[in-house]
């Protein structure tokens, strides 16, 4: 990497982080909205969902937005929507409405998806490609996990003890810290030389006889991408609204949970050291069973038995990092982390897999898939209202046991007569 592009690094590096700053925002909010507005965990759950949805708007046209105008802008005019979006989050706790909070979720999920489409390939090319590039996105993915290990555990910490005066007024400190952030970034990268590397007339036009459509383990991998997504976001989410609905502070559900995320910081971490020597589908096949273990151990578990570990309280005295007793359950939801830490870029490259021309177009898709992250716990939390916690989490037994049959089965490529 030359020392010219140490700056633009640095501000890619960020908005990972930005990225998971605003999207891991989302799903502890629903705890708030829900005592605030005094909806059910389904309709909390809403935020998240509207978050995700934008994805599925916005993947293909954010992808032909970063051709047209290039790296810079499109990430110039990430910033400037996320902004709006964490504005609009900020008001709809002032004017106390449900409805602008959804929309304010929405338009922040704009955001995330434009940024989503630069900072991965941008990364890659500071790095000069090849190994460099990709240590490069493993470190925004470390960055990225670790900014998402922090905010469920400052969410919970500025709420402390849930009350009926519980609001999103309690949580202003997070909305501003996002939009210092936004501005910061914003302003240094406007100032930043960003390279805006050519692309090739026939790619921008996609003017090819097939599509990644025509690729089965491709359209599987797709599948396989919406469903753990969806994991990766509805086994912490859920797991916060259990917790809380149990009588646990949340300051402790916050700090629970900020500790899946914890695991999937460990997980990438190891992920990357182990990565040259096991096959995508070894730890595709791996993780996916593990995760099918721990989640059975979770549902069938009862809550009564307790497990002491340390978590950040709310007292009298301030906020102290002390020793409370969880459910058993939350410890095992809790490991899944790790399992969930390195299945991205796994399946990315088992359903990319024998592309060849067609990747770029295949990535926009990927991108669009994101909002089974919304999706997802919304089906999850609209059992939990019905039947309880743990039976909805048989979703997303369901979600790893299709990750485990991809891994074995279908990212085989059966379409290799078509000339890529």
């Amino acid at each position: 990497m030359k020392n010219k592009n140490i700056l633009p690094v640095i501000m890619m590096i960020l908005l990972f982080g930005m990225i998971s700053f605003v999207t891991n925002l989302a799903a502890p909010l629903g705890i708030v909205v829900k005592e605030q507005f005094h909806v059910s965990s389904f309709l909390g759950m809403l935020g998240n969902f509207a978050n995700f949805m934008a994805y599925a708007i916005m993947g293909i046209p954010a992808g032909l937005l970063l051709h047209k105008i290039g790296y810079k802008k499109t990430a110039l005019s990430a910033i400037l929507v996320g902004l709006m979006g964490v504005v609009i989050q900020y008001l709809s706790g002032v004017v106390g409405s449900f409805s602008i909070y959804l929309v304010g979720a929405f338009v922040a999920g704009f955001s995330m998806c434009m940024l989503n489409t630069v900072v991965n390939p941008m990364l890659n090319i500071l790095g000069g490609g090849g190994n460099k590039g990709n240590q490069l996105i493993q470190i925004g993915g470390t960055f990225n996990s670790l900014i998402g290990m922090f905010i469920p555990i400052l969410v919970g910490v500025l709420i402390g003890e849930m009350t009926k005066n519980t609001a999103i007024a309690d949580v202003n400190l997070v909305l501003f810290i996002a939009m210092g952030v936004f501005l910061l970034v914003g302003i240094v990268l406007s100032l930043t030389k960003i390279p805006e590397p050519h692309f090739k007339k026939d790619v921008v036009d996609g003017n090819y006889k097939y599509t990644p459509w025509s690729f089965r383990h491709f359209v599987l991998g797709a599948i396989a991408i919406f469903l753990y997504v969806g994991i990766e976001v509805g086994t912490p989410a859920t797991m916060n609204f259990f917790l809380v609905d149990l009588g646990i502070s949340a300051a402790v559900s916050g700090t629970v949970v900020g500790t899946f995320y914890m695991m999937m910081l460990i997980g990438r971490l190891m992920g990357v050291s182990i990565a040259a020597r096991f096959s995508s589908k070894e730890m595709l096949g791996v993780s996916s069973a593990l995760g099918i273990v721990l989640v059975l151990l979770a549902i069938l578990s009862s809550p009564e038995i307790k497990i002491n570990i340390p978590v950040f309280q709310t007292l009298s005295s301030g906020v102290t990092l002390g020793i409370c007793k969880v459910p058993i359950n939350a410890v095992f939801l809790v490991l899944i982390g790790a399992c969930t830490s390195i299945m991205w870029g796994s399946i990315f490259n088992l359903a990319v897999e024998g592309l060849g021309k067609y990747v770029a177009a295949a990535s926009g898709i990927f991108m669009m898939m994101v909002c089974g992250g919304g999706i997802l716990p919304l089906i999850q939390n609209a059992i939990s209202d019905s039947l309880g916690y743990m039976t909805s989490y048989w979703i997303i037994f369901l979600g790893f046991s299709y990750l485990l049959y991809y891994a074995l089965f279908g990212s085989k490529n059966v379409n290799r007569d078509i000339n890529v």
